[in-house]
Parts: C-alpha cells; sequence; structure tokens
C-alpha cells in the first residue's frame, strides 16, 4: 500500500514538475533566538527618548565632532578591509546570475572540416582506403528542467550568500568606522594628558622656582630644591612619552581611512569631549540592527538551501536535448537540403547505487545547517552580552566619573592649601610634592575615565548595528 501511495505521489509530483517544477527539500523558517523583554543593564540610567535619536547611517555624526566626520566618511572609500568585503560582495552576486543561468536551455553551434581515411580491413564491408571530406556545422540545443529544484534551491541558496557578504560588507564597515572613532578619541585624551602634564610642568617650575629662592634666602634645605626638580623632570619626562602613544594612534587611524602614517597629520586640539545619550532600544531590535547577527542567520537560509540541493540527487534528471545542421562532403553540397540533418529526444537517468554518496551529502549538509542553527543564536547572546556589558560601563563609569570629579576639586585645593602653607613655613617641601602627585594622578584618572567612557558609548553604538537595518538585505537578489 505505501508503494501505492509513493508511487501516486511520484506520478503526481513528476507531472506537476513538467509544467512547474516540484521543490524538494525544507523551506526555510528562521528558528527563534534567546531574546529578552529588556536589557538588564539598562535599569534607570537608560535615557527616555526615542530611538530616532540615534542617527541612522551617520552615527557617529551623534558625537558633534567635524573632524572625526571627516575622517569617518573617508572609510567608506579607502579603507582596504570594506574594500575587500566589497569586492567578495561583487563575486557572490556573479555567483547568482552562474546560478540563474541553469533554468534556461544552452544553445551551441560548431562548424568542423576534416579529412579522413579508413583502412581497408579484412573480413569486413563498407571501408574504402579513399580520404573522405566531412563538412559539419550542427546546432545543439538542451535543456535539462528543474524538477526537483535543484537549480532553484541552488539560487536560492546563492542569494542568501550574497546577503551574507553584503552583510559583511556593513559589518566591516562598522567594525573601521567604531575603530576609528574610538582611535581618534584615544588621540583627544592623549592631547588633554598633555595638556594637563604640560599645566603640570608650568606648576613645578614655579615650585621649583620658589624653592630656589628660599634654598637661596637659607630657609630651604637643599634636599626640597633636589625633591622640586626631580618632580618638575619626571612630569615633563611623562609629557614626552605621551608623544609616542599619540604618534601610534595617529598612524592607526591613517591605516583606517585608506592611507599611509607619512599622509596624516592630526594637530592637537583643546576639544569639549562629551558623552552623548544613546537609546538602546529593545533586545529584539538587534536581530535587525546588527549586520552580524543578519549575515549568521542568512547563512542559515544558505545552508537549509542546501539539503534540497542534496535531496533532489535522489531523484532522476530529465535532458532534453535537439540538434540540426548541415553535413556534407563537398563545400558546394554543404548548406543544401539534402544535406540537413536534425535528431531530438529527451534522455531520463538516475543513479542506481552510489555506495551511501547522496545519503552522506545529504546528512553534512543537515549537519551544516545545525551548525549554523548554533552560530547564529551565538552570534546573538554574544550581541546581548556586549549590549549589556557597555550599558553596565556607562552606568558605572558615570557615576564613577562624577566622584572623580569631586576627588579632583579636593586635590586641588589640597594643593593651593599645602602650598600656602609652604610658603609660609609651616610645612617642608615634601608636603607639597605628596599633595601635588595626588592632584596630578586624580586629574589624570579624570582624563582617562573620560577616554573609557568615549570608547564605552561608541562600543555600544556598535554593539546595537551603528543604525544600520536588515531590510538593506532585500536590495541583493
Amino acid at each position: 500500500m505505501k508503494s501505492n501511495y509513493f508511487s501516486a505521489g511520484m506520478f503526481a509530483c513528476g507531472a506537476f514538475a513538467l509544467l512547474g517544477g516540484c521543490m524538494v527539500g525544507p523551506n526555510y523558517v528562521r528558528p527563534p533566538a534567546p531574546t529578552a523583554p529588556a536589557f538588564k543593564e539598562a535599569g534607570d540610567w537608560k535615557p527616555a527618548q526615542p530611538s530616532d535619536a540615534v542617527s541612522r547611517g551617520q552615527w557617529w555624526e551623534i558625537f558633534g565632532d567635524a573632524r572625526l566626520n571627516a575622517l569617518a566618511d573617508q572609510v567608506n572609500v579607502s579603507n582596504e578591509n570594506v574594500r575587500f568585503a566589497e569586492a567578495k560582495l561583487r563575486q557572490a552576486e556573479a555567483l547568482v546570475e552562474q546560478s540563474r543561468a541553469g533554468l534556461w536551455p544552452t544553445l551551441a553551434i560548431s562548424a568542423t572540416a576534416t579529412r579522413s581515411r579508413s583502412p581497408n580491413v579484412a573480413g569486413t564491408s563498407g571501408n574504402s582506403t579513399v580520404p573522405v571530406n566531412v563538412y559539419n556545422l550542427p546546432l545543439t540545443a538542451s535543456w535539462a528542467p528543474d524538477l526537483w529544484g535543484s537549480v532553484r534551491r541552488t539560487i536560492e541558496g546563492n542569494v542568501a550568500n550574497a546577503q551574507t557578504s553584503a552583510a559583511n560588507v556593513a559589518n566591516a564597515r562598522l567594525l573601521a568606522q567604531s575603530q576609528l572613532a574610538i582611535n581618534y578619541f584615544q588621540l583627544r585624551v592623549l592631547d588633554a594628558r598633555k595638556r594637563l602634564l604640560d599645566e603640570s610642568v608650568a606648576a613645578y617650575q614655579k615650585s621649583l622656582d620658589l624653592t630656589r629662592n628660599r634654598y637661596n634666602a637659607g630657609v630651604a634645605a637643599r634636599v626640597e630644591l633636589v625633591q622640586a626638580d626631580t618632580q618638575l623632570k619626571s612630569t615633563q619626562a611623562q609629557a614626552i612619552d605621551v608623544g609616542v602613544q599619540r604618534a601610534q594612534v595617529e598612524h592607526a587611524i591613517a591605516i583606517l581611512i585608506g592611507k599611509s602614517p607619512a599622509e596624516l597629520a592630526i594637530p592637537p586640539e583643546n576639544t569639549a569631549l562629551e558623552i552623548p545619550a544613546i537609546p538602546a532600544g529593545v533586545p529584539s531590535q538587534l536581530l535587525e540592527r546588527r549586520p552580524d547577527i543578519a549575515a549568521a542567520e542568512r547563512q542559515m537560509a544558505a545552508a537549509n538551501a542546501q539539503i534540497g540541493v542534496a535531496q533532489a540527487a535522489y531523484f532522476p534528471t530529465l535532458t532534453l536535448s535537439a540538434t540540426t545542421g548541415f553535413r556534407a562532403n563537398s563545400p558546394p553540397d554543404w548548406f543544401t537540403i539534402p544535406s540537413r540533418f536534425w535528431s531530438v529526444g529527451p534522455a531520463l537517468a538516475e543513479t542506481l547505487f552510489d555506495g551511501g554518496a547522496r545519503r552522506a551529502v545529504s546528512k553534512q549538509a543537515q549537519a551544516a545547517y545545525d551548525a549554523n542553527v548554533s552560530t547564529y543564536r551565538q552570534t546573538v547572546l554574544t550581541a546581548f552580552q556586549q549590549v549589556e556589558d557597555n550599558l553596565a560601563a556607562l552606568r558605572i563609569l558615570e557615576q564613577e566619573a562624577a566622584t572623580q570629579t569631586e576627588a579632583v576639586q579636593a586635590a586641588r585645593q589640597s594643593t593651593e592649601l599645602t602650598l600656602n602653607q609652604y610658603k609660609a613655613g609651616t610645612v617642608n617641601y615634601l608636603s607639597v610634592v605628596v599633595v601635588q602627585t595626588a592632584q596630578l594622578n586624580n586629574e589624570a584618572t579624570a582624563v582617562t575615565l573620560l577616554g573609557q567612557r568615549l570608547t564605552a558609548a561608541v562600543t555600544l553604538v556598535q554593539a546595537l548595528g551603528g543604525g544600520w537595518s536588515a531590510t538593506q538585505l532585500s536590495s541583493v537578489k
């Protein structure tokens, strides 16, 4: 009974295939991904603003820095990693066109002219030792109908792969832009650190001059003069050392915009660096806003299509072919009606035994799909972690920065009071060194915190997808 049902089903599917074609294999449905209703670390810190506040596309403009905007614009056209990803996209799109050609018949024409002689073999008839000329001009057409959807599944998989490549282009661009912004803000933080050290050097020079005057007047010991000089020289060395870090960061920025380090010079600026409000939205939006998640999802679709391709190999293939043309033994008779020939007919082929090769290919395709599902879900989980990490970082660093600001104010006041006491002769210079060192350390920590907050803000924008949307993949078909 089952055999009858199978035969009837095969007959029905075969009849439909001749009209429109069957497609074996599972139709793709995106598997569920682990999501939460809200980000845990957002808490009360989350800005009460609509998500439209995040700039779409040119997300770096929310930081309000004109030089950063100019540098980021160059990433799209000059970054070599982005160019590489774009070339891979063009390659994937060409593969889609190539696979679509499999739906159409092929038409070929050839012209041959041969002169041959056959040996006169004893015991056979029809042989002649006279050379024969043969002029042949065949026109051949062949078509293998996509009865079981193998070609269409291949097209489906290649389209998904092309969409993966498009998402990879967006991801490469986002990574380059994010790294550029991080490096740029690191450069500005180094500028701020250099200004802080230069200001400290100027203050320490005044303290050294004061101590030298006191020493010359006999009211300060030589050890105090040496302490003041040591403090000045060590701070000057720190200021010089910042130049090494700044040069390396500037070189990294040049590479990101596709230039050699010698072609880029970014002058120091006293830029007011502020942390913009970045609405996080809801976790489910990450599935559409992160290009790496979209790429992982499209890889699943491509792997699913390969299951259909593998299953189609179990079914017979039908090839329709036709040939017409002219064949003659002399050029004058070549294109005459008696020299015309033609042939037409179908060919049906089915593999009866392959030692389990097709079954192995099917199992491989299913396993590849399962692996892509796991990769997709892991990508989603990692995206949630990155958003939560940077939300927590921004929230905690904001609190730390507020406390550090108070510490800086207290350190400045302590330095001022201790210097007055030193001038009055009530404390020695070691006390001045202690409070001035504490002030410098606290102000340097405040600058470092600003850099950490800017990095966390950029990384959060990157973790949220940078304003990209998966709807852009619909243009890749």
